[in-house]
């Protein structure tokens, strides 16, 4: 019971709002492109995004039950803080792209991997970065979001009194599952925004569906900041 309590918080806990709307600031483009682009776009941002998150959530708590740390309340406050300025930061940027176009993604194979990859640049798109310079900002920004949980799972709050005498060995195996669930809901997010975002309505819109989703990260990141305060 404890494992599935464990992998159901998990599960939970990576459908966040916060969560969502960063992988969806992070996967919205103006830019035209056909369904099959949108869809790896989409799932690689999620997946990516989840990777980041799970892995600072997974082995930064299991590193501070393992030393016996426990991290201060500024910290979780300070992370609410940081999510909150990312959403705005993210918006803010995508709305700079939509308006001037230098802000774009694609999708492409690297040498030596079977599958394609999404990448977030910056600029004019006749000065395409080399293969060296493309981005992992999604899986970076998913671990910065992770900063303000946590403490909480360092304290095994999420799991209540049903841990107390749980033995080391056990907590460990519990932070892990609360990983792996948080990495099953976020790609799974990732497949349903990847078949919304693939769609003709969606496509149709083209810069208007990146405003209006830079507006919406803006006006979560606002309101995260402020309940923070």
């Amino acid at each position: 019971m404890l494992l599935l309590s464990a992998l159901g918080l998990g599960f939970l806990h990576g459908l966040g709002a916060d969560h969502l709307m960063g992988i969806a600031a992070l996967t919205i483009s103006p830019a035209a492109g056909g369904p099959a682009a949108q869809r790896a776009r989409a799932l690689g941002v999620a997946v990516r995004f989840a990777i980041g998150h799970a892995l600072m959530l997974g082995v930064g708590a299991a590193a501070f039950i393992l030393l016996g740390w426990s991290l201060p309340m500024a910290v979780e406050r300070g992370g609410e803080m940081l999510g909150g300025t990312l959403l705005v930061v993210l918006g803010v940027a995508a709305l700079w792209g939509a308006w001037s176009g230098r802000l774009y993604g694609h999708s492409h194979v690297h040498s030596g991997e079977p599958a394609a990859h999404w990448h977030l640049h910056i600029g004019p798109r006749h000065r395409h970065p080399s293969p060296a310079a493309h981005s992992h900002l999604p899986t970076i920004i998913g671990a910065a979001f992770a900063i303000s949980s946590l403490r909480a799972l360092t304290m095994l709050a999420p799991f209540g009194d049903r841990v107390e005498a749980a033995s080391l060995p056990l907590l460990l195996v519990l932070v892990g599952v609360f990983a792996v669930g948080i990495l099953v809901s976020m790609s799974l997010f990732g497949i349903a925004f990847a078949r919304v975002m693939s769609t003709s309505a969606i496509l149709g819109l083209g810069r208007a569906a990146a405003v209006a989703m830079a507006c919406a990260s803006v006006a979560l990141g606002g309101y995260w900041i402020y309940a923070a305060l």
